[in-house]
């Protein structure tokens, strides 16, 4: 892909350099911003101090040597002689020339800055010239001019007498030194004064921004009473004012909802639990019209037969219903108990009736502490959906894994369809096929597993075998620490039917 095929999110993250954490790119930013302005103020000082000396010391050297020959030219004799070139280079210093004609008097190292240039520009004219050189023992003030003489009528000439005078800048130079020092300094010194700034700003924005984010975080976990505090009237403030509404919004919301739920979960724990008598009488008396039908017509007794089928699963929908309102509600404890998971798995298929559709892999005793009756329900769940729904033969293998506890039952069917995950498998009341709509499962078998093993702290998964059908994996901890390993296992407790802890048939849920 090219660059400029890349999403625009893409081409506008921001540099590998570039800091992630939003404090640290405020006091980034707030330390270069700080930086450049006291780099470029103090810049611009030094700048405008440094042209001032320079222009000033120029100016007092130049009305200097303006007074010395105006001083002294009406003292020299013209045209002057090698004598009096003499005195007056004399009277002007050292790395001073004047010249006349052909005669020069001299005296300095310095004089070799006067260029040709300047020369030419003194002789062609009556301008006084200035040149700043520099020479390697520093800078350097070049000054020339002409001596002018003036006429009885008042007017000036050049008189041929030409005045140079090389000047040392080392002590305006020591000076701008000091000054460079003295700004490299402040630069330095703002430094730690920028981040000490930044980090009291970034504490001044970022404590409302993290005080927001805590917010937010108590609000996803479930505290939907927390509210911000606003300060100010700034666009902060306004954050803080619109997260309290919408903070309020979603408590009315969720108060609502949570009141409507419980409402209907309510609704289905009375109306499942006021129907079990009545469905269990009718259970009864369905059991005897049956009996009473065994005499009569094949059609008499077809219709007997159904109305009992029906019966019986109106009263495994109630049974159920009532279960997944005391999941709902909470109020169920588990009552752990270290028994041999091979044994209670293999007693489950036996006291169903399903010893000859069931191929129970040989195992060692497994030894696990779980709720009997739980774990009792879940196999039958399990299995019993392999039987409606799967193809013989059903395998149902018991292996531990680390500290785990697996219950693997597969069966030889199509599988899962491809367009069905597990959570679709294990939500209430979900089949896969809608023409399945007057099976006998309640749609509640494996959503009732699953929160079985999530009790225990364990999973159930499904997926389709490789060699198989569907395949489903009920795991469970083993939680071995609790008590010895050789505890005896517990014998399932019968039911009336020959079942086991209430359950009349194991019926199971529907599977895709």
């Amino acid at each position: 892909m090219r660059s400029g095929d890349l999403p625009s999110w893409r081409r506008n993250r921001p540099r590998s350099w570039w800091p992630r954490s939003l404090r640290a790119r405020v006091i980034l930013a707030f330390v270069v911003v700080a930086m450049v302005a006291a780099t470029a103020a103090s810049a611009a000082g030094y700048v405008a101090a440094r042209a001032s000396l320079v222009d000033e010391t120029q100016r007092r050297a130049a009305d200097s040597l303006r007074g010395q020959i105006s001083r002294l030219a009406p003292e020299v004799e013209y045209p002057p002689d090698q004598e009096a070139l003499e005195r007056l280079r004399t009277s002007l210093g050292e790395d001073s020339m004047v010249t006349f004609e052909g005669l020069t008097a001299a005296s300095g190292g310095a004089l070799g800055l006067i260029s040709d240039e300047m020369r030419s520009a003194v002789a062609e004219g009556d301008r006084f010239t200035v040149q700043r050189v520099v020479d390697d023992s520093g800078p350097k003030l070049v000054l020339a001019t002409p001596i002018l003489r003036t006429d009885v009528d008042g007017r000036q000439r050049a008189s041929g007498v030409e005045v140079y005078v090389v000047q040392d800048l080392a002590p305006t130079q020591a000076q701008l030194d000091r000054w460079t020092r003295i700004v490299v300094l402040t630069i330095a010194g703002a430094l730690p004064l920028a981040v000490v700034l930044a980090l009291l700003v970034s504490r001044s924005v970022l404590r409302p921004i993290q005080r927001l984010g805590h917010s937010a975080n108590q609000l996803a976990a479930g505290n939907l009473s927390i509210r911000l505090t606003p300060s100010g009237r700034d666009e902060l403030a306004d954050l803080a004012t619109t997260f309290n509404r919408t903070a309020a919004a979603l408590e009315r919301s969720v108060g609502e909802l949570r009141h409507r739920e419980a409402e209907a979960r309510r609704f289905v724990a009375d109306v499942s639990h006021e129907l079990r008598t009545p469905i269990m009488a009718l259970t009864s008396i369905m059991e005897m019209v049956e009996a009473d039908a065994r005499d009569r017509s094949p059609d008499d007794r077809e219709m007997a037969t159904m109305a009992v089928d029906r019966t019986r699963k109106l009263a495994r929908l109630a049974e159920d219903l009532l279960e997944v309102s005391r999941l709902d509600a909470g109020a169920v404890a588990l009552r752990r108990e270290l028994v041999d998971v091979a044994h209670v798995v293999a007693d489950t298929v036996r006291t169903r009736g399903w010893d000859g559709d069931v191929d129970l892999v040989p195992t060692e005793p497994v030894l696990a502490r779980v709720d009997v009756r739980r774990l009792d329900i879940s196999v039958a769940n399990l299995v019993g959906n392999a039987l409606r729904h799967g193809s013989p033969p059903v395998v149902v293998e018991v292996r531990t894994e680390a500290d785990d506890v697996l219950v693997v039952v597969t069966d030889h069917g199509p599988g899962l369809p491809a367009d069905v995950d597990a959570e679709q498998l294990f939500a209430r009341f979900f089949k896969a096929d809608s023409a399945r709509a007057a099976s006998d499962g309640s749609g509640l078998g494996l959503s009732i597993t699953l929160v079985n093993a999530q009790l225990h702290g364990g999973s159930l998964s499904a997926r389709t075998s490789e060699d198989a059908g569907a395949e489903f994996v009920l795991r469970l901890p083993r939680h071995l620490e609790a008590e010895p390993l050789e505890a005896e296992p517990l014998e399932p407790e019968a039911g009336p039917d020959g079942g086991r802890h209430g359950r009349q048939d194991g019926e199971s849920d529907e599977q895709p």
